[in-house]
């Protein structure tokens, strides 16, 4: 098992290589499918994972979802059930030896009707726990990938071959180690599914002023439920959660669109620059500009 679990890493290895040549990030023809490559360590950056599966099959990546760290490599992957605002690092990457990897997104309502075709068990009563986990990859998983990238080399056959590949590999995670954490949000009523829906909205309106009794009557729960279940699932309070969306989106905003600091905070919904600078010191561990010109040194030495 262990000489074809290598094998099937090696494949991979080569695969995602070959169509990261030319780039970091290869966002391939097939739809929720992205492959990527980092040829050194990174600073910690900003991003929001998505429902979806992410492995690496060379270097590692580190992965803090408030006081909660994950690590996964090639013998790990991370699966996530809601979308989370995170910070992530390459830990382990060379020019010899790059990190190369992928994301598959989920579609939950596909998951859905597999949790009916599949007739899944059902627990609505359960408690939710934390929608990101990081498990050891299994030989079935990395054999569905390696099939579904094979497909890049195959256009004409995207079209119906890939839907069918996603939906095994989305009946894998099911029944896998981590699949109460998608049958959770998928199973229509679940407190997991209710906290999911304030999440959504969260990440489309973070700019906006937040009433955790608004927030707790979208998800149709009482206010000290709703805050319960929305902490055990993202590590975060509400208000945290709120804070970690604007702080990603200004410093994006300053790096890739050159604002300043106060324009980036007021953007995003700050009313105070100096609230602003003060949280964005707690959350990168430098003040905007100085955090900002390392990167920007860092990326220029690359």
């Amino acid at each position: 098992m262990i000489d074809r679990m290598e094998m099937t890493l090696g494949t991979l290895r080569e695969s995602i290589a070959r169509w990261t040549n030319n780039g970091n990030l290869f966002p391939s023809a097939i739809q929720a499918l992205s492959l990527f490559r980092e040829d050194a360590p990174t600073e910690p950056m900003g991003v929001v994972y998505e429902p979806s599966i992410c492995l690496v099959v060379q270097g590692a990546k580190r992965v803090l979802l408030g006081n909660e760290t994950y690590v996964y490599d090639d013998r790990h992957y991370l699966i996530t059930s809601v979308n989370l605002p995170t910070l992530v690092q390459v830990i382990k990457a060379s020019r010899e030896r790059p990190l190369l990897g992928l994301k598959l997104t989920f579609d939950i309502h596909e998951v859905s009707q597999l949790l009916v075709d599949g007739n899944f068990p059902h627990d609505r009563t359960r408690q939710s726990g934390h929608g990101m986990a990081a498990s050891e990859i299994t030989l079935p998983l990395l054999t569905a990938i390696q099939r579904l990238i094979d497909l890049l080399d195959e256009e004409h056959d995207i079209p119906i071959l890939a839907p069918i590949i996603r939906k095994e590999i989305e009946y894998l995670l099911l029944v896998g180690e981590q699949g109460a954490r998608l049958r959770q949000i998928a199973s229509a009523g679940s407190q997991s599914q209710q906290i999911a829906r304030a999440i959504e909205w969260l990440n489309n309106n973070f700019t906006r002023q937040l009433r955790i009794d608004d927030l707790a009557s979208r998800a149709r729960m009482g206010t000290a439920s709703f805050y319960n279940h929305f902490r055990s699932m993202t590590a975060l309070s509400p208000l945290q959660y709120q804070k970690h969306l604007r702080l990603h989106e200004a410093r994006r905003l300053m790096l890739a669109e050159s604002l300043d600091a106060a324009t980036a905070a007021f953007q995003v919904g700050y009313e105070s620059p100096s609230q602003f600078s003060r949280e964005y010191n707690r959350l990168y561990g430098a003040p905007p500009l100085r955090d900002i010109a390392k990167l920007r040194q860092i990326a220029a030495t690359e």
